[in-house]
């Protein structure tokens, strides 16, 4: 005789289960889990017809733990603007909506994009293209072959950018992709390099001691420092903002933050965070209402996800220049706020996470053939006309290095624009140049008459290369 019935648990699931339950979270079997995502695979509708001004996406899918975070991730590096959300994962489902319009504030009505979409959003498809589409934050490992990833960290100070690339360059090895961030006297960095004659990863025990030793020295600062400096290789790919948030939490650069006159410019951008309780359904109640800007959502689920919160409810609006936004959480151990000190943390690493990518001020593109020294070359002018670098991203397409440079004085105040006309003389017949406001910035004097003078448009050219 043969008997048909429930698979007995083991007592280490019985375990977990009970601890889980008895939290007031919903437990999630990992077997039943996998079932049942083959089962009910994700359904993503893609709606131009419903709203007049935004195009509708919508994601229904069976429930797990970092979802939301996925699904904003994709939204983010198709590079959507959510104007509005409504997100529910309450039980074992996970349901949301998102507004979504491109850059330039229009309906997704390109093809390709909605492919994209759909197909990113599909967890087959999201595992197998993982490295090999090019979103603005991945490598593109198919075409540029294989990269080492060097991950910096330490105390910030002007010119350190041109010593790091300094010294990548006199090495011989080449910077295809990187992403630095500056936030409360701390950078941090995400670097991939490989081999300038091979092309490969550097794989060099010789060479990879040197790098990491010539790193650890102008990162270093002296002993009595209170926080470390850090470096670190890895092969392979990483999403580069979410590493970045990731060190810098881990890093704590959310304490001691104070307004100075070197960054009074981030007083336009200060959040205002309360912490509510909704004591009907346990929840916490995080509200921010800050002023908008792209992947202002991204930046926020981020951070609650890597403090360990599950978000269970959340409303997203956006009423230009401004935006607010509603979390219902609670901790994944069941917790809620309960203390003084835990919403002061939280409150804390949000508006950290929300000023990290904020770099009002000029924005200087430069585009040139990709070669060894290029990072370097172009650093070192920057510091040798007194200019210190906030943010930085740097992409490789093809043969094209394109790199993008947030900047400032010295003093921390605006640029002077007859600086950045001696930089374009200096520069600009070795590469093309272009110089605007960025788009926070309330004010733009000088910078928008100078650059209309030129012609060169750096969306249009990414365009073209990764049409």
């Amino acid at each position: 005789m043969v008997c048909i019935g429930r698979r007995r648990e083991s007592s280490s699931v019985v375990a977990r289960k009970q601890v889980v339950m008895a939290s007031g979270l919903a437990y999630f079997d990992p077997d039943y889990e996998n079932l049942s995502s083959r089962i009910n695979p994700p359904r993503v509708s893609v709606d131009n017809t419903s709203c007049k001004n935004y195009t509708l996406v919508q994601v229904d899918s069976v429930n797990k733990p970092g979802i939301l975070l996925e699904v904003v991730q994709i939204l983010s590096d198709l590079d959507l603007s959510i104007s509005k959300a409504y997100i529910s994962s309450d039980g074992g489902w996970f349901m949301d909506v998102f507004h979504v319009t491109d850059q330039h504030g229009n309906k997704i009505t390109d093809t390709k994009t909605i492919n994209d979409l759909e197909q990113a959003l599909e967890p087959k498809c999201r595992k197998a293209n993982v490295s090999k589409t090019w979103s603005g934050q991945r490598v593109e490992v198919h075409s540029m072959g294989d990269h080492t990833v060097v991950e910096l960290i330490g105390r910030d100070r002007p010119g350190l950018l041109s010593e790091v690339s300094a010294i990548l360059s006199n090495l011989h090895i080449n910077v295809v992709a990187a992403e630095v961030w500056t936030h409360n006297q701390r950078v941090a960095s995400v670097v991939y390099v490989n081999n300038n004659t091979t092309c490969r990863a550097v794989d060099d025990p010789i060479q990879l001691s040197t790098m990491k030793e010539q790193l650890r020295n102008i990162l270093g600062g002296s002993e009595e420092d209170e926080k470390v400096y850090h470096t670190d290789f890895s092969e392979g790919s990483t999403h580069i903002d979410r590493r970045l948030h990731q060190m810098l939490f881990a890093d704590r650069d959310y304490e001691g933050v104070c307004f100075t006159s070197a960054n009074d410019h981030l007083h336009s951008f200060q959040p205002n965070i309360t912490i509510d309780h909704c004591e009907e359904k346990g929840y916490a109640v995080v509200s921010v209402r800050c002023k908008d800007r792209s992947k202002l959502m991204f930046d926020i689920v981020c951070t609650l996800t890597y403090m360990k919160y599950v978000v269970f409810h959340a409303s997203i609006s956006s009423d230009s220049p401004y935006a607010s936004q509603e979390y219902y959480i609670r901790h994944v151990d069941g917790c809620t706020l309960n203390t003084d000190g835990e919403k002061e943390r939280v409150i804390k690493c949000l508006e950290a996470a929300i000023r990290r990518r904020v770099s009002e001020g000029l924005r200087l593109e430069l585009c040139a053939k990709d070669r060894v020294g290029l990072l370097s070359e172009v650093t070192r002018v920057l510091r040798e006309n007194g200019l210190i670098v906030a943010r930085a991203g740097v992409t490789t397409v093809g043969e094209q290095a394109m790199n993008v440079f947030y900047i400032r004085d010295s003093s921390g105040n605006p640029v002077n624009m007859k600086t950045i006309e001696e930089l374009r003389k200096e520069i600009g017949h070795r590469m093309m140049v272009n110089v605007k406001m960025d788009p926070a910035s309330e004010k733009a004097p000088e910078a928008s008459n100078w650059a209309t003078k030129s012609s060169f448009s750096f969306g249009a050219l990414m365009g073209k290369f990764l049409s």
